[in-house]
């Protein structure tokens, strides 16, 4: 495990001792504020503020990734999370924080990390990203039918390809072979040829052959 450093751990901690304390005056001054300076400038400042304040712990998130110690990682990107989810900073610390959880062998952790952007994400690429991602880690379990639930979800055009892939994945892993090979197909169709991952879809199609026998 890496070594703490002192001074970040301290500006962490104390963060979060102050926000526990002083959070709910602190949201009661800025409503005080805002009716004493009108609705719309207050609220130009408060949002400023958390823009603010989001950046900079976000470059904190950074600066603990290099660490790659989950705990200080996870501490961080929490700060984000609890306190200015609907920032963009806080889906992006989220999935910070679900790596480091999984390179960690915390799989659980991390899958609540992605869940989290999933739920919380302004920004619908963050959530079709933690979508393959949390596929990913379910298939990884061997939990086929959650991750082709999660899969078959909505997303966007552009994630089209790589969506179709990973339901191939799953289907192979699943002995559905058939179904495999067509999800593949569509990867294909969906995918730009001079793609480098192009010719890995090609490589599992083709490595499928003509089998059909399901896996037990």
């Amino acid at each position: 495990m890496a070594t703490y450093n002192a001074d970040e751990q301290e500006r962490i901690d104390g963060m979060k001792s102050w926000w526990d304390a002083y959070g709910t005056t602190v949201l009661i001054a800025i409503s005080v504020f805002a009716a004493s300076i009108g609705g719309t400038q207050a609220w130009k400042y408060y949002t400023h503020q958390q823009k603010t304040q989001a950046a900079d712990l976000y470059v904190l998130v950074q600066q603990v990734q290099e660490s790659k110690d989950p705990k200080r990682i996870n501490d961080a990107a929490s700060l984000l999370m609890d306190g200015y989810s609907s920032s963009g900073y806080a889906s992006r610390a989220a999935m910070i924080a679900a790596k480091a959880n999984f390179d960690a062998g915390d799989v659980k952790t991390a899958k609540e990390n992605l869940q989290w952007v999933i739920n919380n994400a302004e920004e619908s690429e963050l959530k079709d990203l933690s979508k393959l991602r949390l596929s990913g880690l379910l298939l990884d379990e061997e939990k086929f039918d959650e991750a082709l639930k999660v899969i078959a979800s909505k997303h966007g055009e552009a994630f089209n390809g790589l969506y179709s892939d990973r339901k191939g994945d799953i289907l192979t892993a699943a002995g559905r072979i058939a179904e495999a090979r067509e999800a593949y197909q569509i990867a294909i169709a969906k995918l730009e040829p001079n793609n480098n991952y192009f010719n890995i879809v090609q490589m599992k199609l083709d490595a499928l052959g003509d089998a059909e026998v399901s896996v037990e």
